[in-house]
């Protein structure tokens, strides 16, 4: 008998920049002038069904214009759409077209977008470069940074999937002016979310600017997408691969992702995650980490910011408690939760343990007494 050692030691640069801005078009196609995907000149683009007359079909004839190959791959809009079968779809229609190895992939559009597209550039090919061109708030907030990539199960949400680093992202903020308001809103979950886990004095700035925020004045909104990738950044340059602090992104998320699939997306994702850091923040107060007055305060910019603070008649709470199982903290069949110690931090309770086991039977109380 003989063994054979592999070493695979290396050392990986996957820095990237993520451009704020207006109208970023432009400054895309400099970029690939420029050799931002070296001589790759073969580009996927690929979007859902709403976005695509807005922003993907005029990037995709930019691209020809500059002498680029270039192919739209549109899939239906909505978060039903993040499945394997999807992604599956889109790698034969991209097989089929004679994609290879030999080209970018360019996501246009919002966080599943970003997502589903991100996935598929790790695995096509064994992993090609990609792009993310961000449309809405939403992914400016949660899929700018970080590299996280997934496709949801009927079991599970974002279980399947991979860590895979974009070589560019633009936020392009005038794109939120074509986005129906509740989009808008449902952004602002993830951006509350960044300031009660790691930052007080932005809530107190979300707090005082909101109605400027919700109006889109270019000042505030650039200040938010600038916060929100600050936030996202500190953490993630930590915790890449999410083993312990990174887990502190999850606020809000494990009833709040358990609440989106039971309404079978009825909810969007930041109506859910609102409703989530809602029983987050009831949870924390239960456990002496939050003072009633605090708690109070995360509902009223919940609430101010238009987003729901309530969960709906149409769900069953005890198959919501049972749905809490499929989150990712799961760890030897025990809920975990991310919850805040006060206002802007979060509770770390051991070195490097950010999530602690809470007992179902405390997490059914604060589902229950929720109005």
């Amino acid at each position: 008998m003989s063994t054979f050692r592999v070493e695979l030691k290396k050392v990986v640069d996957d820095t990237y920049d993520v451009q704020i801005g207006y109208g970023l078009q432009d400054q895309l196609m400099e970029d690939l002038r420029n050799g931002l995907v070296g001589k790759l000149h073969k580009f996927a683009v690929i979007t859902d069904s709403i976005v695509e007359e807005l922003y993907a079909r005029p990037i995709y004839e930019r691209l020809l214009k500059e002498g680029y190959q270039a192919d739209i791959f549109v899939f239906p809009e909505g978060e039903k759409s993040k499945t394997r079968e999807v992604k599956a779809q889109l790698e034969d229609e991209m097989l089929a077209k004679e994609y290879r190895r030999d080209c970018c992939i360019l996501a246009v559009g919002g966080g599943v977008v970003t997502d589903l597209a991100g996935f598929l550039a790790g695995t096509f090919g064994r992993g090609v470069p990609f792009i993310n061109y961000a449309t809405t708030l939403l992914a400016a907030a949660d899929a700018s940074v970080g590299g996280k990539t997934a496709v949801d199960t009927p079991l599970a949400t974002n279980l399947i999937g991979l860590f895979n680093q974009p070589k560019k992202v633009y936020l392009d903020i005038a794109s939120w002016k074509t986005l129906p308001k509740r989009q808008i809103i449902s952004g602002l979950a993830e951006t509350i979310k960044h300031a009660c886990l790691a930052d007080a004095e932005f809530f107190d700035y979300l707090d005082r600017h909101m109605d400027e925020i919700l109006a889109l004045e270019p000042a505030a909104c650039e200040h938010i997408a600038e916060v929100n990738c600050r936030v996202k950044y500190e953490v993630v340059m930590k915790d890449e691969r999410e083993s312990g602090l990174r887990e502190v992104l999850n606020l809000g998320h494990t009833v709040g992702r358990a609440i989106e699939t039971e309404s079978d997306y009825r909810l969007l994702h930041g109506e859910a995650v609102s409703i989530g850091l809602v029983a987050e923040v009831d949870l924390a107060k239960k456990l002496g980490l939050l003072t009633g007055e605090d708690r109070d305060r995360v509902v009223a910019l919940l609430a101010k910011a238009g987003l729901p603070t309530e969960i709906p008649d149409y769900i069953d709470r005890e198959r919501l408690v049972k749905k809490l199982y499929t989150d990712k903290k799961v760890r030897d069949g025990k809920l975990r939760f991310v919850l805040q110690d006060g206002i802007g931090s979060v509770k770390e309770f051991e070195p490097g343990v950010f999530a602690a086991p809470i007992e179902e039977s405390l997490a059914r109380e604060v589902i229950m007494e929720m109005k």
